[in-house]
């Protein structure tokens, strides 16, 4: 499923790929790997409250401002887990963790397969990165908030996705 124009990068319209996931629906499974090269599905990321704060790379201001603000977050969270989804390979979200002292969100790369941007909708087409994007999955692996950001280079709403969030837990 292709979305033309359903986000754009920097006013330019870009097609995303994948469905457009709402509040209620099933969350999909993926198949990301982890900084130490461990695959991750949506099984492996257990039973808490998650956060999937999805970005296009970390090595871009928004993407690190974004990342760092949910590793603040998820210190002050003890019943929802935070995972960064990007399609930078492991080895680039490993080392800038370390740079910048990230250590409560836990990175994810969907570089290999892109499931995850193709099952969630965040696949930008023109560019093999993710749009941004943040879903917030209960317990029960429901989607209980999706926000995709129209524009790549704004920032997220935080207060509505943590708000949700704090919500279920």
């Amino acid at each position: 499923m292709e979305r033309p124009g359903a986000t754009t990068l920097k006013g330019n319209p870009m097609t995303l790929i994948g469905p457009e996931l709402k509040a209620g629906d099933k969350a999909p499974d993926f198949a990301l790997v982890d900084t130490k090269l461990q695959p991750v599905n949506l099984a492996k990321t257990g039973n808490k409250v998650r956060i999937f704060s999805v970005v296009p790379s970390l090595d871009t201001p928004v993407c690190d401002a974004q990342t760092k603000r949910f590793n603040d977050e998820a210190a002050k969270m003890a019943n929802v887990d935070i995972y960064t989804v990007s399609v930078d390979l492991p080895f680039a979200q490993n080392r800038w963790c370390g740079a910048f002292g990230i250590d409560n969100v836990k990175m994810l790369s969907d570089h290999k397969d892109v499931s995850f941007g193709a099952n969630y909708g965040t696949l930008i087409k023109e560019l093999r990165i993710e749009s941004r994007a943040i879903f917030v999955v209960d317990t029960g692996n429901v989607v209980r908030y999706a926000e995709y950001v129209k524009e790549v280079a704004d920032y997220p709403n935080y207060d509505a996705a943590l708000t949700a969030a704090k919500s279920l837990a």
